[in-house]
């Protein structure tokens, strides 16, 4: 989970200016958060556009509906994903990136793109790795 920084101070002057590779820097916590394989999935689709909470589900195979929740609000509390609940009955909860979570989202696709793209090559990497 993200920290808070200290009162009164920025996340930038907490760490001597942002640096992922400094331990105590805010911008690790980040990057941690942003590193998880469900998070990047998530903003992967909610570049695409809006979504359900069940459509999510159903597009992101081997993801609990409590980890899926988890994540989303994890993204929410950072200001990349914002929930909008109807005021319908059933109730209906739709996710979408936030300007924040768009700029984001963009970076991201193109690291799923390269990963399916470069995938055998990975693969045969792994394979001849393990023969030795």
């Amino acid at each position: 989970m993200l920290s808070e920084p200290p009162a009164g101070s920025s996340a930038s002057s907490a760490c001597g200016g942002a640096n992922v590779f400094r331990k105590d820097c805010p911008s690790r916590r980040v990057l941690e958060m942003l590193a998880e394989k469900w998070a990047l999935m998530l903003m992967h689709l909610l570049a695409e556009g809006p979504r359900r909470t069940s459509q999510l589900r159903r597009a992101i195979e081997g993801v609990s509906e409590k980890m899926l929740i988890q994540t989303l609000r994890r993204l929410e509390r950072a200001g990349f994903v914002e929930r909008h609940a109807f005021a319908e009955v059933p109730p209906r909860v739709e996710y979408r990136l936030t300007e924040l979570g768009l700029s984001l989202g963009e970076t991201i696709k193109p690291l799923d793109t390269w990963i399916e793209r470069h995938l055998a090559d990975v693969q045969a990497a792994q394979a001849r790795f393990d023969a030795k």
